[in-house]
């Protein structure tokens, strides 16, 4: 190890979080530049009600038939809002179009059906929601879609839920065939605002290869000990914001995915968050580049991680910056990914068909942990895990569940479980690591068994620099 400052520019980190709040103070980040979905409509947009086109609103027959009328009408007329009355309303999976809005009022609740033949024939398109090539689309009203999720449990269980897997009858493998909520895939022009989504079966919010899109003030809640109901996926997608979010659910709650190409210019910020998985996850699919995401003013809690990035497939990561985050991270039961690490930051081959993946020019500002668990840093021998800093943190570690510590997760892929001492940071494979006015203490006869604050194995961690760093404890 060479005690040597690493070469590291925050100029651009800096920048971008000047320009956001200039945007968000100067309220200009309205929809003048995420326009509306009626902006482009060649005549002045319609409202149109689903009861109108027969919708019963009682929760007990299906009013698919009418809202796909509705919103079809909606868009021959050149596009507008359609209603949804208080009530419930059962459907299938409806095709939401271009320059339309999905207004489910308060006390109104759009139900997902749960009836394998109530979905597409392709498992691409199992959601309740679904727009496809679509443009200056939205949903809002201040009301609720709900995915039923909880019927979709085969056996309660507090460890995990075990799930409905539709794979029996043949329309998909594996234990994941169940419908997502909500779908945007190659659309553009996207916003979804005040409105509930709750209990998917699968992933909640899901953006495909979209362009320009605006999602605030929205709740997301899935059951807790429901795996695969992630709050938000972003996969492919460019141009993202998300802001005054609520997230409540079992699995990642803001996760970024590339499957099919690179995903830049992503920022969420001002939300918070709880889930038994990771809070907010780059991965694990991971194919494709990363670059450019803003992650800032968030706080986190009772959650299983906190910041992560799990890259396994070949696609590099750059230019990530985590800003005025308060993290809480606790053990929960190691059927779930993750070990209570406040920042877990890992690359490494998937398997041995997998490309390595390297990630590069990290920047952690003004954190706050409080965790039973500490921060894990992992490049591989073949993947580099290069230009990290960490500027203004507050690590607390303490001990309050009873399950077992002194594991690493290196799920998925690479080396499962792993049994290694707690430290507070955990290092390895790294070439470039700045710390910078960094206070660690840790508390509590439960957690003497930690060695040090530090534990690296020099012959795979170079050019690192401390700087105003103190570790106690108490």
């Amino acid at each position: 190890m060479r005690n040597r400052k690493m070469t590291f520019s925050i100029q651009s980190a800096i920048v971008t979080l000047i320009l956001y709040s200039a945007i968000i103070q100067s309220g200009s980040y309205t929809s003048s530049s995420i326009r509306l979905p009626h902006s482009q409509s060649r005549s002045p947009p319609v409202t149109v009600s689903v009861t109108e086109y027969g919708a019963t609103g009682d929760g007990v027959h299906y009013d698919t038939e009418p809202i796909q009328s509705a919103i079809d009408a909606c868009s021959s007329a050149g596009g507008g809002r359609v209603v949804f009355p208080p009530g419930n309303y059962l459907t299938a999976t409806v095709f939401l179009k271009s320059r339309v809005v999905l207004e489910v009022h308060k006390n109104a609740t759009v139900l997902g059906g749960t009836r394998l033949e109530d979905y597409p024939v392709e498992q691409s398109r199992w959601y309740v929601v679904l727009a496809e090539d679509a443009e200056d689309v939205g949903i809002t009203g201040g009301g609720e879609i709900n995915g039923q999720g909880l019927e979709f449990v085969v056996r309660f269980d507090e460890r995990k839920n075990v799930m409905v897997s539709w794979n029996q009858t043949g329309a998909c493998s594996g234990d994941e065939c169940r419908p997502r909520l909500v779908g945007f895939i190659r659309s553009k022009n996207v916003r979804v605002w005040d409105v509930h989504l709750t209990e998917p079966a699968y992933w909640c919010l899901h953006l495909v290869q979209c362009d320009n899109t605006y999602i605030h003030d929205i709740s997301i809640y899935g059951d807790f000990n429901t795996p695969n109901n992630d709050g938000i996926d972003i996969d492919d997608s460019n141009n993202t914001l998300i802001t005054r979010c609520n997230i409540n659910t079992g699995d990642d709650a803001i996760c970024p995915k590339t499957y099919d190409g690179p995903l830049y210019n992503l920022t969420a910020t001002d939300s918070w968050i709880r889930t038994k998985s990771s809070a907010i996850k780059l991965g694990s699919a991971s194919w494709f580049e990363f670059k450019g995401l803003l992650f800032n003013n968030i706080t986190i809690v009772e959650s299983h991680r906190g910041l992560g990035l799990q890259i396994r497939d070949g696609g590099n990561v750059s230019d990530i910056t985590f800003s005025n985050i308060n993290i809480s991270t606790r053990y929960y039961d190691p059927s779930w990914w993750g070990r209570a690490e406040p920042i877990y930051v890992t690359t490494c081959p998937r398997d041995n068909t997998s490309k390595t993946s390297s990630i590069s020019n990290l920047l952690f500002v003004n954190i706050t942990a409080t965790s039973e668990n500490g921060i894990f840093l992992s490049g591989s021998k073949s993947g580099g895990l290069s230009n990290l800093k960490f500027l203004n943190v507050n690590l607390n570690y303490g001990r309050w569940t009873s399950y077992e510590d002194g594991l690493v997760d290196y799920r998925p892929g690479c080396q499962g479980l792993v049994n290694r001492s707690s430290a507070g940071i955990m290092m390895e494979h790294i070439d470039g690591l700045e710390v910078e006015n960094v206070n660690m203490r840790w508390s509590g006869d439960r957690v003497k068994k930690w060695n040090n604050p530090l534990d690296f194995r020099p012959s795979s961690v170079d050019n690192i620099s401390m700087i105003n760093f103190h570790s106690s404890s108490f």
